[in-house]
């Protein structure tokens, strides 16, 4: 296991280093840069030029990407020419806001996708699967700022059971437990609304697992052999089941940290994706960049992560 884990991440270098030249080669290939992305009247081109200069912009693409290769391999993802602070600080001062979105949204639609799923395939065709159905495909179908705008509209609105947006109450500066339940209860809606798109495809992937499961032989010798309907569904069927889930599983760690930009935006929440977005429209190539790689890092670990915890959970693989 361990000459395992190592030699996947002696792989992953290489994987790095051609995602961070596809991604430098994009953003150089991307017309313009930060001093046009201002569109200043007072702008001249002198200083424009000027400014190149200071920022290293004037340097030809192919001396910035080693420059920002060597300074990545010290650790230094450079400064971001909006926030003017290192990029590690502007990452770590908002990604765990979206973090807070995300972890719960992650732990809410899995065990609703995995009853969900499971009841469904148990009675396939009844009502309540028919039900299940049409409810999946009608929030797959909604964009996420119709369903943002929709509940904003009911909820904060009309019923005033939560705030409209934002991720604190303007001028409360509250602490301890007051200031955790302000940000869990502007952080409802949008919860709702990511578990609510995101738990369909899960449904769907745990009904189809539960369907191949439920028919294989052994389940009915467990039938046979008289053991409980619940032990029979939960401890046999789900635990073979869940084996291929495991795979989704590790591509959850990236969409941990990804932030929601839409939803984001929608809530006025101040995440990692709305910063990400600025710094794309503002040409912020040392956030973008940074962000990036740090992005592909998570889903390059989340990967060996689902890779690892296949091996684990099912004895008949060996990781060599």
């Amino acid at each position: 296991m361990k000459q395992y884990i190592i030699r996947r991440l002696l792989q992953m270098i290489p994987t790095l280093i051609g995602i961070s030249i596809i991604i430098f080669a994009i953003s150089a290939l991307v017309p313009g840069d930060y001093i046009t992305a201002q569109d200043s009247p007072t702008m001249t081109r002198e200083k424009a030029e000027q400014l190149r200069q200071i920022y290293g912009l004037d340097q030809p693409a192919v001396q910035r990407y080693f420059t920002w290769a060597g300074n990545m391999l010290k650790g230094n993802m450079g400064d971001s020419l909006v926030h003017k602070e290192p990029v590690t600080n502007v990452i770590n001062n908002y990604v765990w806001n979206s973090f807070i979105i995300a972890f719960f949204t992650m732990i809410l639609s899995w065990v609703i996708a995995i009853f969900a799923g499971v009841f469904s395939a148990k009675y396939q065709y009844s009502l309540f699967d028919k039900i299940v159905t049409l409810l999946i495909f009608l929030f797959m179908s909604l964009p996420s700022f119709f369903l943002g705008l929709m509940l904003i509209k009911v909820l904060a609105l009309q019923f005033n059971l939560v705030p409209v947006g934002g991720m604190t109450t303007a001028g409360l500066n509250a602490e301890g437990w007051a200031y955790i339940k302000d940000v869990i209860s502007h952080a409802i809606l949008p919860i709702i609304v990511l578990t609510m798109l995101s738990t369909g495809s899960l449904t769907r992937y745990f009904r189809t697992s539960m369907l191949e499961v439920i028919h294989m032989d052994y389940i009915r010798t467990a039938r046979a052999k008289g053991l409980h309907e619940r032990v029979v569904i939960f401890k046999h069927a789900l635990r073979n089941a869940m084996l291929p889930a495991i795979t989704l599983l590790g591509f959850e760690l990236p969409a941990l940290f990804g932030g929601a930009i839409i939803l984001e935006k929608v809530f006025i929440w101040p995440g990692i994706g709305q910063v990400y977005l600025e710094s794309i429209n503002m040409r912020d190539y040392p956030f973008m960049l940074g962000f990036t790689i740090f992005t592909a890092m998570l889903t390059l670990l989340g990967n060996l992560l689902s890779d690892v915890l296949y091996g684990i959970a099912d004895p008949r693989i060996r990781l060599k």
